[in-house]
């Protein structure tokens, strides 16, 4: 690829690092996509669940199928420790995720694909805000995205740190996990510490409930499908002398299947419910659902790996790679398009040559930076799932 190119998508990339938005605040990120789409020729909406924007264009061979190509655009409320010149320069915001280099490695293949045009079919390049807890792609799907962009699939790619540049991971089903959060308030009867037998400890009895949640995991759901159930707060009680009246658990459930959420969810209400009953407490459960698990159509997901093979700087693409129980709100889209969420190789970390932080490159770290070199490859990569699902309409 042309170098005056890269330059150009590698300093994109590093001015949004630079300046990292928030969910639903990525204003300056949003006029860069727009400004930019609308430069190359792409008829541009922005505004779409609140500050996404979506360009489209038709190759002029005329009509047909629509693929739908995802970045996402947020940062996190991260304090960054790198002190490299493009490091953020907003206090406590950070591209601690690479969106920066997602938004980049989408706009070049806008680039590519409006230099060459000779193609059937559109393409519908959606920069999604909110991904990082704010399910911007949910917002946007109410907001009409499909109705206004009736995509016949839908592509993500997200950067993988540990994964080799040059490799590629194309699930064939489960990638990311659901996300789910609960609480459990537990009503007990308050007493002096020194006569617990006039009260009702709620402390005894979150511990009691803390030790029956894990067997939901070891003995109610099956051993062969993965799931995860991690109580991460305990709140209880303002003086060491008094049994208070009340205690607090909170947590999350991870889990590749929704029919193993439910099973989780009915089991910890009914333990919750039994429990508290039996030691003559009650108690309120909150179960709050926010993403859904991240689960690949396997015909796109091969259609993916096909495409990337193809590319002789890639030097593998994995399909058998274990999924993560992290979550991404692209399972949105998922549920209602065929589509695939996509891994590229982000490195071990070596990119990083001076200026920053102690610590790993991984994601959601304050030593974190998108991998420059990368960026050609993910172009490449966009441009030839396009051509392959394209071509594989007409077939």
């Amino acid at each position: 690829m042309n170098p005056s190119k890269i330059e150009t998508w590698v300093n994109t990339r590093r001015d949004i690092h630079a300046h990292p938005e928030l969910r639903y605040e990525e204003n300056r990120t949003a006029k860069i996509v727009a400004d930019r789409l609308t430069e190359l020729g792409y008829s541009v909406e922005t505004g779409i669940g609140q500050t996404g924007v979506v360009g489209f264009l038709t190759g002029t061979q005329g009509k047909g199928k629509t693929v739908g190509l995802r970045a996402d655009m947020d940062a996190l409320p991260i304090q960054e420790r790198n002190q490299f010149p493009h490091a953020s320069q907003y206090a406590g915001k950070m591209h601690a995720c690479g969106h920066d280099g997602h938004v980049a490695m989408l706009l070049g293949a806008a680039q590519e694909i409006s230099e060459n045009r000779d193609f059937k079919g559109s393409v519908a390049l959606i920069f999604q805000p909110a991904e990082e807890g704010g399910a911007g792609a949910q917002r946007m799907i109410e907001d009409g995205l499909f109705e206004r962009y009736p995509v016949d699939a839908v592509f993500a790619m997200h950067n993988w740190p540990g994964l080799h540049e040059g490799e590629f991971a194309a699930h064939t089903g489960p990638v990311m996990a659901s996300s789910n959060e609960f609480s459990v308030e537990i009503h007990a009867k308050g007493a002096h510490a020194a006569m617990p037998d006039l009260g009702i400890d709620p402390v005894v009895i979150a511990a009691q409930l803390i030790l029956a949640f894990q067997t939901i995991i070891s003995r109610t759901c099956k051993p062969v499908d993965p799931a995860v159930l991690s109580v991460t707060q305990i709140q209880a009680g303002e003086a060491i002398n008094v049994i208070p009246d009340r205690a607090t658990l909170q947590g999350t459930v991870r889990t590749f299947s929704l029919q193993t959420l439910d099973l989780i969810e009915h089991q910890m209400r009914k333990l919750s419910t039994e429990m508290c009953a039996a030691f003559g407490a009650s108690a309120e459960m909150k179960f709050e659902r926010k993403y859904p698990p991240t689960v690949n159509t396997p015909e796109m997901a091969a259609l993916a790996q096909h495409a990337i093979e193809s590319i002789p700087e890639v030097t593998a693409v994995h399909s058998n790679l274990p999924p993560t129980m992290g979550a991404e709100d692209f399972a949105f889209m998922l549920q209602h398009k065929p589509g695939a969420y996509l891994w590229i190789g982000n490195g071990e970390g070596g990119h990083r040559t001076h200026g920053h932080g102690i610590g790993p490159c991984t994601l959601h770290n304050p030593s974190y930076d998108f991998n420059d070199k990368i960026l050609p490859l993910g172009v490449k990569a966009w441009l030839a799932i396009t051509h392959a699902f394209l071509k594989s309409a007409q077939d």
